[in-house]
């Protein structure tokens, strides 16, 4: 007779079903928001992903998060300041949606609740695969967010500020955004915080034909804060989409780019920059399919390790074979600081087309010490010698960014950062 034993619960799984169970009455939604909840909850209940899973390899969040939070109720953030200078920012402060929202031409800006509410909303609760850790977190509990919807022709003066601020607990977001044909924007998504918390965040971006979109995430959590984002979009008939991720804080942090250039002559660029210290595990991983002839895209991303802090980049580049003329190029760039620090990457590319021009590579290093002699022959001490040399590494791709707003802002957060911790 065979005995197959079902693995015990872990202290977070069991904390997210019974959670779930206790604010059921709570969440928004009924019908067919309902089936999409429960189903994602029963996702949870098979267990959180492990390294058997190819998709979770290196970072195994049933081992790596360890408890869950209660929500807490008395928890009152306030919003924090614009990253950039004169953006309109639309806060949602643990995981509740503001009553005074800005009002700007050609934006409509809607609570997410309200469609939860009218069932609009369930067909987006979908899960993207059987391993959608983070999806199935969110669909179960989010409860609010902000619908942003950018009429087509619109061009927005000033950046839209996406503010996911956390006070502890719980805190649980979507930002489904809706970009019209020809319309141009600048979005910045911020997640920041003050309290021990389990934060998950779903965005959703759709582009219809010719629009351009600069979308910036900085995510600078606390270092006792678990991050679970998600950022998907959908890419029509020559679009333009530039994405720059900054992560920046968080002890447990998984970001994923799930991303479809669906339509003809669309491009997609992606920049990021990961500054991992402490005892901290970052995950990026990004998943790009190429559905269509004649698209491009190009990906880079620039890695900070010091400490005994551990990250990971995962990118992986679908081509269909319906999607000749593809052009796509990957890199990740790691600069080690420390001998405890540890980096793992995983470069993928699966090309079914014959026509293309696809690339990709990896590279991990430490700072050159010639380089370092030589800025301390000049009379500067290594400490700052050092941080000019990790910020001129890092600035190579934050410069790429043609408004020089953000790169100053970011610049900043790099020095910043380097301060605390170089």
């Amino acid at each position: 007779m065979n005995i197959h034993a079902t693995p015990q619960r872990t202290a977070a799984e069991t904390a997210l079903i019974d959670a779930f169970g206790e604010r059921l009455s709570l969440l928004p939604g009924d019908g067919e928001v309902m089936v999409k909840r429960d189903g994602a909850i029963e996702a949870l209940k098979a267990g959180l992903p492990t390294k058997r899973i190819e998709t979770w390899h290196y970072t195994d969040l049933r081992r790596l998060l360890a408890s869950v939070p209660a929500y807490d109720e008395t928890a009152n953030p306030k919003a924090v300041p614009a990253l950039l200078e004169g953006s309109a920012v639309v806060p949602m402060l643990n995981g509740a949606s503001v009553k005074k929202l800005p009002s700007i031409e050609g934006v409509t800006i809607q609570p997410l609740a309200e469609k939860l509410i009218d069932g609009s909303f369930a067909p987006a609760l979908d899960l993207e695969r059987a391993d959608d850790a983070i999806g199935a977190v969110n669909a179960a509990f989010v409860a609010d967010g902000y619908f942003v919807d950018i009429a087509a022709g619109t061009e927005l003066k000033a950046p839209l500020e996406l503010q996911n601020v956390q006070g502890g607990g719980q805190v649980h977001v979507r930002f489904p955004v809706r970009v019209g044909a020809g319309a141009r924007a600048t979005i910045v998504e911020h997640q920041a915080g003050e309290g021990e918390a389990l934060v998950s965040s779903v965005s959703q971006l759709t582009l219809d034909d010719g629009a351009e979109v600069t979308w910036l995430i900085v995510q600078e959590q606390p270092q006792n804060v678990t991050h679970l984002g998600q950022f998907k979009a959908v890419l029509g008939k020559d679009t333009k989409l530039t994405l720059f991720i900054v992560n920046a804080g968080g002890s447990l942090v998984r970001q994923e780019i799930l991303v479809n250039a669906a339509g003809e002559g669309s491009e997609f660029t992606l920049r990021g920059v990961n500054l991992l210290a402490g005892d901290s595990h970052t995950d990026v991983t990004m998943v790009l399919d190429h559905s269509v002839p004649n698209t491009g895209s190009t990906e880079v991303i620039r890695n900070v390790v010091t400490d005994k802090a551990h990250g990971v980049f995962q990118g992986r580049i679908n081509v269909a074979q319906y999607a000749q003329k593809t052009d796509a190029r990957m890199a990740c760039n790691t600069l080690l600081l420390s001998d405890d620090g540890e980096f793992s990457t995983k470069p993928e590319l699966e090309i079914f087309a014959d026509d293309v021009q696809c690339g990709h590579g990896a590279t991990v290093t430490e700072i050159d010490r010639d380089h370092l002699f030589y800025l301390m022959a000049r009379g500067i001490d290594e400490k700052t010698a050092r941080g000019l040399l990790v910020k001129a590494f890092v600035a190579e791709v934050i410069e790429e960014l043609e408004d020089e707003t953000i790169v100053e802002t970011l610049e900043e957060k790099l020095v910043g950062w380097f301060q605390r911790h170089g």
